[in-house]
C-alpha cells in the first residue's frame, strides 16, 4: 500500500510517499480502509521534531493522526465492530499511521461514524473534537450558565470548542478576524472580539474558564479575565508536570523537566489567582461516540476549510501551515 512515511525529523520533505507493507489487524484491532484523513498542527510539529520532548517515536513510521474509513478486517477479540462498518478514529499517539491506504487501530480508539456525515467530514472530527470535549467537559468542567472564553474560535479546534461549550450550556466569547466573525457567530459564539483591532483583556472580565488555542500574549491575557480560582486550559502554551503525569504517563525525570520548563507561565497564573493546565488530549473511542451523537442530534457540525487529494498532502500541509484555515483541512483517498 502507499503511505506517507516520516523518515526523520526536519523540513516538509522528510515526509515521503512510498510503498509500505499493509498492516494486519492484531488482537483487539480493526484494519481500516482509510477513505479520508485530517491534517492538524500536531502533525507538522511532530514532523519538525518539535514534540520530541513530549513523545518519542520510533522512526521510520507512517504519519497521520486521524482518519475515517471502512473496517476491512477484524483481529482476534474484536467485539465492537464488523467488516463493512464505517468508522473514525484518533489513532494511537505512538504508532500514528493515518496517512496511508490502510491502518490498524485498536477497537478502544474507534467509534462508528456519525450516520449523517461522509468520510471527509468525519475525518475532520477526531483530534480537534476530542481536544475540545476533554478540555471543556473534563478540565474546565463547564456547567450551564458559565461564561467561557475561547481564543482563535475560527480554527479547527475552535469551531468545535464553541459548539461543545454551547452544548454544555455556556455563554461563549471568542476572538476572530472580521472574516471569521460570521462563522463563529453561526456556531454559537455570543460575543466576538476582533483580535486585529482590540485586545480581549481590555474588554472581558469575570469569566468562569478559558480555552487557549493561540498561545503567546493571548495565553498571558487569558489569566487576567478569569474569576479567582478558575482555570485556563491551553493547547498552545508549554506542557507542565500535570501534562507529564496525567496525559503522557511520564516518569519522574520528564515530569521534572516539564515542571521546570513551565515555571514562568505557572508563576503568571498564580499571580493572577488562577490555575494553568496544558492539555495533551487522549484518544478515546467512547468520547468519539459522544461526538458522533452530538453530530447526529444536531448539536455539532464539522467545519471544513479545504479538501485535497491524498497525493497532494505536501500541498495541503503548506496551506495548513499558513495559519489561515477556517476549520479543518482534510485529504481524501480514492474509493
Amino acid at each position: 500500500m502507499q503511505g506517507y512515511v516520516l523518515t526523520r525529523y526536519g523540513h516538509p520533505g522528510v515526509l515521503d510517499l512510498r510503498e509500505v507493507p499493509r498492516p494486519a489487524a492484531g488482537p483487539g484491532e480493526v484494519l481500516v480502509r482509510v477513505r479520508a484523513a485530517g491534517l492538524n498542527p500536531i502533525d507538522y510539529k511532530t514532523r519538525d521534531g518539535g514534540l520530541r520532548v513530549i513523545t518519542r517515536l520510533r522512526l521510520p513510521l507512517v504519519a497521520g493522526s486521524e482518519l475515517a474509513g471502512e473496517v476491512e478486517a477484524v483481529g482476534p477479540g474484536v467485539t465492537r465492530f464488523a467488516v463493512g462498518d464505517r468508522v473514525f478514529a484518533r489513532v494511537d499517539k505512538q504508532r500514528l499511521g493515518a496517512f496511508a491506504e490502510h491502518a490498524a487501530v485498536h477497537q478502544d480508539l474507534v467509534a462508528a461514524m456519525p450516520a449523517s456525515l461522509g468520510f471527509v467530514e468525519a475525518a475532520s472530527l477526531p483530534l480537534a473534537g476530542l481536544t475540545a470535549l476533554q478540555a471543556l467537559r473534563d478540565e474546565l468542567r463547564v456547567t450551564p450558565g458559565d461564561r467561557v472564553f475561547v481564543s482563535g474560535g475560527a480554527g479547527g479546534v475552535g469551531t468545535l470548542a464553541i459548539q461543545v461549550a454551547r452544548w454544555l450550556g455556556a455563554e461563549v466569547t471568542t476572538t476572530a478576524s472580521v472574516r471569521g466573525a460570521e462563522l463563529v457567530r453561526s456556531l454559537g459564539a455570543q460575543q466576538v472580539v476582533d483580535y486585529r483591532t482590540e485586545r480581549f483583556a481590555d474588554v472581558l472580565h469575570d469569566y468562569d474558564g478559558a480555552f487557549d488555542l493561540t498561545g503567546g500574549q493571548d495565553l498571558t491575557d487569558a489569566f487576567t479575565i478569569l474569576r479567582p480560582g478558575r482555570t485556563v486550559v491551553s493547547v498552545a502554551g508549554l506542557p507542565d508536570a500535570t501534562t507529564a503525569r496525567v496525559d503522557l504517563g511520564a516518569g519522574p525525570l520528564k515530569t521534572a523537566l516539564l515542571w521546570a520548563a513551565s515555571t514562568a507561565i505557572r508563576r503568571r497564573a498564580r499571580r493572577a489567582g488562577v490555575r494553568y493546565r496544558y492539555l495533551f488530549m487522549h484518544p478515546s473511542g467512547a468520547d468519539l461516540a459522544v461526538l458522533a451523537g452530538l453530530v447526529d442530534d444536531g448539536h455539532l457540525r464539522p467545519v471544513l476549510d479545504r479538501t485535497f487529494p491524498f497525493a497532494d498532502i505536501p500541498r495541503a500541509f503548506a496551506y495548513l501551515e499558513q495559519g489561515r484555515a477556517k476549520g479543518k483541512v482534510v485529504v481524501e483517498l480514492p474509493a
